[in-house]
């Protein structure tokens, strides 16, 4: 039987209490903070000096880790049978082994860095649940919660003290609810275990949460990221307002008291639209204020996740051959969430070019991050291979469960991914490089393997360069990195490096994805510029790779394809009075899904249509081009 989780993503637990958009009165941390006692500031010794010591590199490397994490801390998470906190959270991305869902589990390869996002909406409830001794710990519904014996009852408990009153316009917090000082106390500990783990050159954790927006079920959520320890005592929730807008005018308040923030809209695919909207949340139209404030607090999107990707769909990409690659079909079976095109990063993307041309900000000029959503507290645990205990809690920690269930006003569970991961490319591994990276957009997404990709648009570039070093510095000194503004007077040359995972399979291509303004309409297309094997035509056509996984074993091919890929591409259709965005897009051999490696190890069978080979691939932040 299909498992009756209904709310283990609160895009489906805060519908009902945010169909009123309308904007409160911001005060400092978003609430009144009478009750609140004050936070203590994070120990610091001498952090500064450990950051100092830490080596740079002006060439910057590329780091990877997790932007999108939930632990036990988020209530849903704690309902599906998160027992974690941000403190295990932690130490699975480093590499220790912990208990998840009842059985020892570890990443394959440790993070460099990592930011829990646990939702900022019921935090104070999480204080009651897991920290005995606290004030509405022995509280019997608070007890009754955590002593659920099945996931079925939790889920009525939850329909009972939260879904019900969510629906009906009542007080939304169960009875063992202590308030803002609870609110703040969780907080605390989260910022403590954030503080705990930072270990400057080796391993990085961001202070960070969600806001999760999910007004009439279209998912607006975001991902709320601090530079350092200078943090607000509560952060802001959709409790407080639904609408971005008041999320930003919170943000500019933490911003004008020295505190260092950006936020980052994630699985736009679950959007219906209004990740990438004609109109403001309450309805009025969008005018320069909104998109210069938006392009002021957002620089990123997360391309995919768990529930997905979101760069693109066969049905309104049908000459994009491979834009068939994690959709998340069965999406649409649930909340009325049928696809649109202003669902995907990619209509954004041009969007943005015409916002710009009509108002004169692009407020969609995103770079490109990737994460998992996992409610498991497990970061980063994005291998195929090593999928064996889900994202979601009960709902899909065995194979049999993964087999049968649904994500319960989500998806099929066949359906889901174990999540991407995002690239920075920083001068260290330490908080304010990884950030600053973050913030210039000199990021790129993976689908999860541990590929790199790097591009650069300028002018006067080689056709090819004796190493990856001279290749970089050339691309620094003639032009700009991913995330850049090209502003060259001729057609844009364009630098690509990519380099395989060093556990995974070789390369097949490199592309650049162009988006283009033409007449006022909105265009896009996809060239290949660099294919392995020697299989570029002197068209620009490539010949299908045949690189066949085995069914048997789930091995991948290991003969064909090149391990790094490099070259130089110019726009052949370059319109200097047109504005446009180039990607880069690097597609490595198939693999074999998670799907597959359940039915070799564990003996269970997917449906027919469940995909059981994939495509796995990197995304690079665009490169614009702008009139000036």
């Amino acid at each position: 039987m299909r498992s009756l989780l209904a709310t283990l993503s609160l895009s489906t637990v805060l519908v009902a209490c945010q169909q009123d958009a309308s904007a409160p009165e911001i005060s400092e941390a978003g609430r009144s903070v009478e009750s609140v006692p004050e936070v203590a500031e994070p120990v610091m010794d001498d952090l500064a000096a450990k950051e100092a010591r830490v080596p740079v590199n002006p060439l910057k490397d590329a780091y990877f880790g997790e932007t999108h994490i939930h632990t036990g801390v988020s209530m849903d998470a704690f309902i599906g049978g998160n027992r974690l906190t941000p403190d295990d959270a932690y130490r699975f991305a480093k590499g220790e082994e912990v208990m998840v869902n009842g059985r020892p589990h570890r990443i394959k390869r440790p993070l460099d860095f990592c930011a829990v996002t646990d939702h900022s909406e019921f935090m104070g409830e999480a204080f009651s649940l897991m920290n005995p001794g606290a004030p509405g710990y022995d509280h019997p519904v608070a007890r009754s919660f955590r002593e659920a014996e099945d996931l079925e009852t939790a889920l009525g408990l939850y329909g009972q003290y939260v879904l019900t009153p969510l629906s009906t316009g009542d007080d939304p917090h169960p009875p063992f609810f202590q308030g803002e000082a609870a609110i703040a106390s969780t907080w605390q500990k989260n910022v403590e275990a954030t503080e705990a783990h930072y270990d400057p050159g080796t391993f990085t954790t961001i202070h960070a949460y969600e806001w999760t927006s999910a007004p009439g079920g279209g998912n607006l959520h975001r991902n709320v990221l601090f530079r350092d320890a200078n943090v607000p005592e509560i952060p802001f929730s959709s409790n407080e307002s639904a609408d971005p807008e008041d999320l930003w005018a919170w943000m500019a308040l933490q911003r004008s008291q020295g505190r260092q923030v950006f936020a980052m809209p994630h699985n736009a695919n679950e959007s219906k639209g209004l990740d990438f909207p004609e109109t403001t949340l309450s309805g009025d139209p969008i005018d320069e204020a909104y998109v210069t404030t938006r392009a002021s607090m957002e620089p990123l999107v997360e391309m995919m996740q768990v529930k997905g990707n979101s760069e693109v769909v066969p049905q309104f990409w049908q000459a994009d051959e491979f834009a068939d690659f994690e959709n998340a079909t069965t999406l649409q079976d649930y909340n009325d969430r049928t696809f649109m095109k202003q669902n995907f990063v990619r209509y954004g993307l041009g969007r943005g070019l015409k916002y710009r041309a009509d108002l004169g900000t692009n407020p969609f000029k995103y770079g490109f991050v990737g994460g998992t959503d996992n409610h498991n507290g497990s970061p980063g645990n994005v291998s195929e291979d090593n999928y064996r205990v889900g994202s979601h809690g009960l709902t899909d920690r065995d194979p049999e469960a993964r087999a049968a269930n649904a994500l319960e006003g989500e998806m099929e569970i066949a359906d889901t991914n174990p999540g991407a991961i995002t690239g920075v490319w920083a001068t260290s591994n330490t908080r304010g490089a990884i950030w600053d990276a973050m913030a210039a957009k000199e990021t790129f997404a993976t689908s999860g393997p541990r590929i790199r990709v790097r591009a650069f648009a300028g002018q006067g570039y080689q056709d090819s360069y004796d190493s990856y070093e001279a290749f970089v510095t050339d691309g620094y000194e003639r032009g700009v990195p991913m995330g850049g503004n090209y502003t060259g007077a001729g057609a844009p040359e364009i630098l690509v490096w990519a380099a395989k995972d060093p556990d995974g399979p070789n390369l097949d291509r490199i592309q650049v994805i162009k988006g283009w303004l033409e007449g006022g309409e909105m265009k896009d297309t996809v060239y290949d510029v660099v294919a392995s094997d020697g299989r570029m035509a002197a068209d620009g056509t490539v010949a299908p790779i045949d690189a066949p996984i085995d069914m048997e074993t789930g091995q991948f091919n290991t003969e064909k394809g090149d391990a790094q890929l490099m070259g130089r591409w110019v726009d052949p259709d370059f319109d200097p009075a047109e504005e446009a965005y180039y990607y880069v897009r690097v597609l490595q051999l198939p693999t074999a899904r998670w799907t597959l490696y359940d039915e070799i190890r564990e003996g269970v069978t997917y449906a027919d249509d469940v995909k059981r080979q994939i495509v796995e691939r990197a995304w690079g932040s665009p490169i614009w081009y702008e009139v000036n």
